[in-house]
């Protein structure tokens, strides 16, 4: 369990952090870009939670709440020329599949998508949607990361499945998608 003393430490005042294996590197670096965007996805699923209230499905978003403390501590891991050290946190190719069973067990009740459709509907809906926008952010941070040093394909794979997940939860919430708002192409001009 991870025990913290002193919240601040001073080590960061020049404008670096530490990685898990206490290499430093810029705070602007890619890789620390796909770790504050998957904090960030965090909060905003932490607010999604308050909004959808005490279902299953935010039991789920607990879940994933912890996952993505593990994500943060697999992108802070530099990935070694051989094995991992038996400390590393890496996620995991079932974690993944967790999120893929969940969206499946939800898809299954969903109105087939006739037209795309606007972040909205009830206000817990909109909360996902905001989570899932976010989490494309951190996808993004995190492929870009990818591009300049080698990152856990799961971990990938993982906020790519996540986003999903939280668009498909989003129609759930939305009654099964009867309350999704659909986009009418140009229909403001």
């Amino acid at each position: 369990m991870v025990k913290l003393n002193k919240i601040y430490t001073r080590t960061g005042d020049a404008g670096t952090t530490g990685l898990v294996d206490g290499s430093r590197l810029p705070k602007h670096a890619p890789r620390m870009q796909a770790v504050g965007d998957v904090d960030e996805t965090n909060s905003a699923i932490g607010l999604a939670i308050i909004a959808m209230g005490d279902t299953p499905e935010s039991g789920w978003l607990t879940t994933i709440q912890n996952d993505l403390f593990d994500l943060g501590a697999d992108l802070a891991t530099p990935i070694p020329d051989g094995p991992d050290e038996p400390w590393a946190l890496r996620i995991i190719a079932t974690q993944v599949e967790r999120l893929e069973s969940q969206i499946d067990a939800m898809n299954v009740d969903l109105a087939p998508l006739d037209s795309f459709i606007l972040p909205g509907g009830s206000p817990a809906a909109a909360a996902v949607h905001l989570a899932r926008a976010i989490t494309r952010r951190a996808e993004r941070s995190a492929t870009a990361a990818a591009a300049d040093v080698a990152l856990n394909p799961h971990a990938l794979a993982y906020i790519n499945r996540l986003s999903d997940l939280l668009f498909v939860l989003a129609r759930r919430l939305n009654g099964n998608g009867a309350s999704d708002i659909k986009w009418v192409p140009g229909a403001s001009r």
